[in-house]
Order: C-alpha cells, then sequence, then structure tokens
C-alpha cells in the first residue's frame, strides 16, 4: 500500500475502535483510508478499515443477514442495488422492510422517481456522502447488495465516460428494433469481449451504452475500470452461499409473493406519474411483466413465469462474477 494514501481521520477527543474486549463499537474512531476510486475518473468513497462488503446474489438473503451483522459491526448500510434507488418501486425490487431500516439506518434507497435514469456514476457520488455521513458520526460502512456493476466501480473506481450521444444511440436502437439486441450484442463481443461477457445479450440498454463509448472514445468500455483493484475489497468481501436448487426455490417463492402482495398494482401506480416507470427501472425483473399483464399481452401464470425466469438468469450472472473472488468470504445461508 502507498504511504501517500493512507492517513487517519481520527480527531482529537474521539474514541478508539473497538476489539477484542471493547464495549465499543469496532469502527468507531481511527480509520485507515486506502486507495482513492476517485482519482481514476468520478467521484468515489474512499474504502478502508471502516468498510465490509456483503453480497450474493438475489433472493440469497442478504437484507436479514445485513442487519445483525451491521449491528455488530457498528455499522450503518450502504445499498449496492442498482434497482432500490427508485422511489414507489418496493415490492418488485425487495427493498428493505421498514422494520429493517428502522433496526439499521439505509442510504442510497429510494433516491430518484422511477421515470429517471440512474448510472454507476451517479451510484458512486451518493455512496460517497453516505460514506461521509457515516463517518461524521463514527459509524462504520457495510455496502450490502448484489449489483455487479455497482460493486465493480466501487472496487476498481470509474475513469470519467463520454456524455451520451443521442444521435449514435438513436441509430443503435433503430438497429436493435430490426435486427434485436443479440445482434448488436454479437458486434459488442467482437469489440469489447470482457464487456460483452457481463452484459445479457438481450439487454439493449446496455449494449448500446457499451458499444457507444467505444465509438465515441476508440476504447472499450471495460477499459473504464481501474487495473488496479482496491486491495481491501476482496479480504472484506462476504457472499452468502447457499445451494443452486435452494437459491432457484426461494427466487421463484419470492416472485410469486411479489405478484401475491401487490406489484401489479404498484406497476400501475407507478405508471400514472409523470413519465411512468423509465427504461432503467424496468430492468427490475417483474416490471416489464406486470405492464405487459396489464395491457393485456400476457396474463398473470406467464407473468410470473417470465419474472422467475429473468431472476433465475440474473442470479447466475451474479454468481458467475462473484466467484471470480477467491479471497472472499463465503457466508452459509
Amino acid at each position: 500500500m502507498d504511504a501517500d494514501r493512507t492517513r487517519s481521520t481520527t480527531a482529537p477527543g474521539d474514541p478508539q475502535p473497538g476489539g477484542a474486549g471493547s464495549s465499543g463499537p469496532p469502527f468507531a474512531g481511527t480509520t485507515t483510508l486506502a486507495w482513492n476510486p476517485a482519482e481514476t475518473g468520478h467521484p468515489a468513497p474512499r474504502l478502508g478499515d471502516d468498510c465490509w462488503f456483503l453480497s450474493g446474489p438475489t433472493a440469497s438473503g442478504k437484507s436479514a443477514l445485513a442487519i445483525p451483522l451491521a449491528r455488530r459491526l457498528g455499522a450503518e448500510i450502504v445499498s449496492v442495488d442498482s434497482m432500490a434507488v427508485y422511489r414507489g418501486l418496493d415490492v418488485g425490487t425487495a427493498k428493505p422492510t421498514a422494520a429493517q431500516r428502522a433496526a439499521v439506518p439505509h442510504h442510497v434507497v429510494d433516491v430518484i422517481p422511477a421515470a429517471e435514469p440512474y448510472s454507476v456514476a451517479q451510484w458512486l457520488e451518493d455512496a460517497s456522502r453516505a460514506v461521509a455521513d457515516c463517518r461524521s458520526r463514527g459509524r462504520g460502512i457495510l455496502f450490502v447488495g448484489g449489483t455487479p456493476l455497482y460493486l465493480r466501480a466501487l472496487r476498481d473506481g470509474l475513469a470519467p465516460l463520454p456524455p451520451a450521444n443521442p444521435d449514435l444511440r438513436r441509430r443503435l436502437a433503430d438497429e436493435a428494433a430490426v435486427s434485436g439486441p443479440e445482434a448488436l450484442h454479437a458486434r459488442l463481443a467482437g469489440i469489447d469481449p470482457a464487456s460483452a461477457a457481463r452484459i445479457h445479450p438481450r439487454d439493449a440498454k446496455r449494449i448500446i451504452r457499451a458499444l457507444e463509448v467505444a465509438e465515441t472514445t476508440g476504447q472499450p468500455l471495460s477499459h473504464a475500470f481501474s487495473p488496479a483493484s482496491n486491495p481491501l475489497f476482496e479480504s472484506r468481501l462476504m457472499v452468502v452461499d447457499l445451494p443452486r436448487a435452494v437459491l432457484y426455490r426461494r427466487i421463484d417463492r419470492r416472485v410469486e409473493r411479489m405478484f401475491a402482495e401487490g406489484l401489479v398494482e404498484e406497476t400501475r401506480a407507478a405508471l400514472a406519474h409523470p413519465g411512468g416507470i423509465g427504461p432503467t427501472a424496468r430492468q427490475a425483473a417483474g416490471y416489464t411483466e406486470a405492464i405487459e399483464l396489464l395491457e393485456g399481452r400476457i396474463d398473470l401464470p406467464a407473468a410470473i413465469r417470465r419474472t422467475q425466469q429473468r431472476t433465475r438468469q440474473l442470479a447466475k450472472r451474479q454468481l458467475t462474477w462473484l466467484r471470480s473472488f477467491s479471497n472472499a468470504t463465503w457466508v452459509a445461508a
């Protein structure tokens, strides 16, 4: 670790960190800050020894495990979930319950309306403010969530990216409408194999953005991440682990419960707001299916089946990415 990338945030009179035999929380007081992702372009949290990371596939039980863990660590929770940022989308995003949020403060949840887009760069800025807020009160930080792009940006930082190019986006969107997003994905695989590997072949929005960055800058989107990963990340990463069959049963039950507990009604209410549910928010499994159900294009059993399938695909992608961390601690659920 470089000496100029480590400093103490202990102020005179601050309590010292808790440890063996200490009655105080383990992160109050001194914080060693290492490797600053903000130096790579976007403002990002400075990760230190007051930070821990809990991840896992969707429906693995992260939220329930996070509450007692945060209490034990003397920490507050910073959400690493790209869909939890949307206000009014609660059932389909499986946000922490009101009781869980009352038990431990949660940050970067309910940030923007469902109509608005939200990027990884915005998340880094919001997470940075949340981390600063926690530290100002002597609290530790427990990052909780399973969005791989956000976790990677947290670990590696994010270089400056070009602004949107509306003309290029329209052209690529027109191509996707004619040939299908899979054709654009195949093109992306030839330009930026790393990005193509992490983006689903039918995720037109992210495929178009990756192609846009490559065409605008001459560099693949995957190069926007620093090659020098934060050394703290993997050593303090805990991943919820459970057998694939058990996970898929949990996913199926969760989706059934979402529809039973008002996902369709929530979707109808969100669509009634100005702007409705924007393209980014619609990526959350269940909302596109609920919209198609409301429009009469599919019936309820089909909506449930499609949502279950999409959610299982998401879990598979999350697990593939998380298994790349050989030094992470896998926690049996």
